[in-house]
């Protein structure tokens, strides 16, 4: 590095030496940082709109301030930027650009902060834009769920517990239960965003300065609902970050879960749905498959965005206040959370909107594990047998059932009063799956009644 390289840096007078290039390239962030460009020039011109307002700084400060960061932006835009290692990260990037352009004015604009409350300001304001385009993703997504769920209200599926059958539902009804886990990931990322949604820039290096800042009106500016108060805590929280992480996490398990359902309704042993081939790929040796790729990626990413997290909460558990080198490792992994949470809703809106629903194989798999056991259970319980005699009875009926190789319903109506003389007629509707469905008209029922209910509310609430 060259004498003048080294004064280049902002820290650098009180040193005699220039940094070694191993170190350099160790503690850079600029490679990956340079993503938060856009939130720093925002920080960057409500700090200096504040400056001039509180006259701290020159109005032709400011203006030409202003200017100056009009070239920068023009300039990353068009990919004429040039990003440099010597100057660590996108804030010095930045603003030597900056004081190339205007002289003076630009060093004045670091005035009253510091890289330290200056990046938890990017970060922050980067994060909600992003918090905004998920939140809009997962309204499409619940949309789209809706929609298979309307279009699928009367299509009877096997329900299961343990993976085995164990009631008739149907298949809208199912759909909705991840409408209902994406609606909680929105409701997550909503109130996360309130957090986010605050300014740690004044705060400086640790505590405050000495400048008459009017922080609320930079607040004010960047459309932040508050300051952060302790200027301790300001530049060293990550709590943001953190729970952010947690939400994004819980939002992936969901996917994970309708993943993995996917890749076993789509095996040949169910043969439950067909995914757009455009979701699937081949195999290199087997000219006959078709392969789940999509949704078992989404399930693998699941871990990788869960490591993330605990990185982020490891990242933070042994630091003291205030703000620590440690805390650029929060950028990684949180900017490849956003990344793959956003692809991955992506993906999925347009993946579950090209289903293909074999309602056959579905009926017919609702079948075979005597999905109407309850429902026997039930009908014997409104002829006046207590609940724990009619379960014992429909056991014997099943064993019975199971020997002769036959449904419960297919039972002959002698056979079934031989278990309990109050057995009509009638028990076959209750025995039939369509009948098992159609009799849970709750709110919260899988009867088609109710999921088109569910289907309506779920829309009217997101407009």
């Amino acid at each position: 590095m060259s004498q003048l390289d080294h004064k280049s840096q902002a820290w650098s007078a009180l040193f005699s030496e220039p940094m070694s290039d191993l170190v350099k390239r160790y503690t850079a962030s600029v490679d990956f940082d340079k993503r938060l460009w856009q939130a720093d020039i925002q920080g960057s011109l409500a700090h200096a709109g504040m400056l001039a307002a509180q006259g701290i700084i020159p109005a032709g400060d400011l203006a030409e301030i202003q200017r100056g960061m009009a070239q920068v932006k023009q300039e990353i835009e068009s990919g004429a930027f040039e990003w440099k290692l010597d100057l660590e990260d996108v804030h010095l990037n930045i603003e030597a650009r900056l004081t190339q352009l205007v002289g003076d004015a630009g060093k004045r604009l670091h005035t009253g902060r510091s890289r330290n409350d200056q990046v938890a300001t990017d970060v922050r304001l980067w994060l909600r834009g992003e918090i905004d385009v998920l939140s809009g993703l997962l309204t499409e997504l619940q949309k789209s769920l809706l929609a298979l769920a309307e279009q699928n209200a009367d299509v009877i599926l096997p329900g299961f517990t343990h993976l085995q059958v164990a009631q008739p539902v149907s298949f809208g009804h199912h759909m909705l239960a991840y409408v209902e886990m994406f609606s909680r990931d929105a409701e997550r990322l909503a109130d996360v965003r309130k957090r986010v949604n605050r300014l740690p820039l004044g705060a400086a290096a640790l505590a405050g300065t000495s400048y008459p800042l009017d922080r609320e009106a930079v607040a004010k500016a960047l459309g932040m609902e508050g300051v952060c108060q302790n200027s301790l805590d300001a530049v060293s929280d990550r709590d943001f970050a953190i729970e952010f992480t947690a939400a994004a996490t819980l939002a992936m398990v969901h996917v994970s879960r309708l993943s993995e359902e996917l890749v076993l309704w789509m095996s040949q042993n169910f043969g439950f749905i067909r995914i757009a081939d455009r979701f699937t790929t081949g195999s290199s040796i087997m000219p006959q498959k078709k392969n789940p790729d999509v949704p078992e990626l989404a399930r693998g990413k699941t871990g990788r965005v869960a490591g993330h997290l605990v990185a982020l909460v490891t990242l933070m558990k042994g630091q003291p206040l205030a703000y620590n080198k440690d805390n650029q490792e929060d950028k990684e992994p949180l900017f490849d959370t956003v990344d793959t949470l956003r692809d991955t809703l992506r993906i999925f809106i347009e993946m579950m909107g090209g289903i293909t629903v074999n309602k056959e194989a579905m009926e017919a798999a609702a079948r075979k594990g005597f999905a109407t056991a309850t429902d026997l259970a039930d009908y014997l319980v409104k002829k006046g047998l207590p609940f724990r005699d009619a379960h014992e009875v429909v056991a014997h009926a099943v064993k019975t059932a199971q020997a002769m190789g036959v449904d419960l319903s297919e039972l002959p109506l002698a056979k079934l009063q031989e278990f309990n003389a109050s057995i009509g007629q009638d028990v076959f509707q209750v025995l039939s799956l369509r009948g098992s469905l159609d009799a849970r008209n709750v709110v919260g029922g899988t009867a088609p009644a109710q999921v088109r209910a569910q289907v309506a509310r779920h829309r009217q609430r997101l407009g």
